[in-house]
């Protein structure tokens, strides 16, 4: 079978490596590399759907090491994400399997296109933390982004993560370390674990593929993260935008 190699091992950690470093960086895309390199190496779709989605835990697991020494998460608001969006993420991955692979990728590749986009043209976007839309009505609206942004992340698998990254700056108010902080913690460990339960009950998982995912995924995640808390905000700012516009573009083009 692919992927038992020690060639085909080290290619995956190497994208493994590169995929969740820049991750960690920006907020999410992840999938952009590594994703493409399951298939390449000669898994089915909707295998390599299911092996990205349990290896991208480690990222949130690597991540998770370095940003909870220095990270302001609030319990209340973590709760908030997790509750509404745990939800939208187990629909996405039972409905992944039946839409169509290219419409899909194409909708996923102009909407993190006009993501990326949207930032470079608002030079103060969360560049400084002012919380809001914590109560009521601006609250329910929040949430119902957060289901949204929810299903993607369990049906899509390239820079979903991005999605989650820019919400909590545009409508929650948060800068752009703090975001990445909530995305790289509660995304990548508590909601991309929960979309691999479920792909990995009702779909099949290349197992034998895990150890290079794995180790790449958490050393790239936990160095990705440490560089995006030692720049600051321009920094993941701009990583932030290179990632959406990159992905967006690769999505499109195919």
């Amino acid at each position: 079978m692919p992927g038992h190699g020690i060639a085909d091992q080290l290619i995956l950690l190497a994208a493994s490596l590169a995929a969740n470093f820049l991750s960690a960086l920006s907020g999410g895309g992840a999938g952009l590399i590594q994703f493409p390199i399951l298939i390449f190496l000669g898994l089915p779709f909707g295998v390599a759907l299911a092996t990205h989605k349990v290896a991208s835990v480690a990222l949130g697991l690597g991540a998770t090491i370095r940003h909870l020494k220095e990270s302001h998460l609030e319990r209340r608001f973590s709760l908030v994400i997790l509750g509404a969006g745990l939800p939208g993420v187990v629909l996405g991955a039972l409905t992944i399997l039946h839409i169509p692979e290219r419409v899909a990728t194409l909708a996923l590749g102009w909407l993190t296109l006009g993501l990326g986009l949207y930032s470079v043209f608002k030079p103060q976007l969360g560049m400084a933390h002012a919380p809001r839309n914590r109560h009521g009505r601006g609250l329910l609206v929040g949430m119902a982004g957060l289901f949204g942004v929810g299903f993607l992340n369990g049906s899509i698998t390239s820079g979903t993560g991005l999605f989650l990254t820019l919400w909590l700056i545009r409508w929650f108010g948060l800068d752009y370390t703090r975001a990445v902080a909530y995305t790289l913690i509660l995304c990548g460990l508590v909601w991309n674990g929960t979309g691999a339960l479920v792909l990995g009950v009702v779909g099949t998982v290349a197992w034998g593929w895990m150890p290079a995912l794995l180790a790449g995924s958490i050393v790239g995640g936990y160095l990705g993260s440490h560089l995006a808390i030692r720049k600051g905000n321009l920094w993941v700012k701009r990583a932030f935008e290179t990632a959406t516009i990159v992905i967006g573009l690769k999505l499109i083009v195919g």
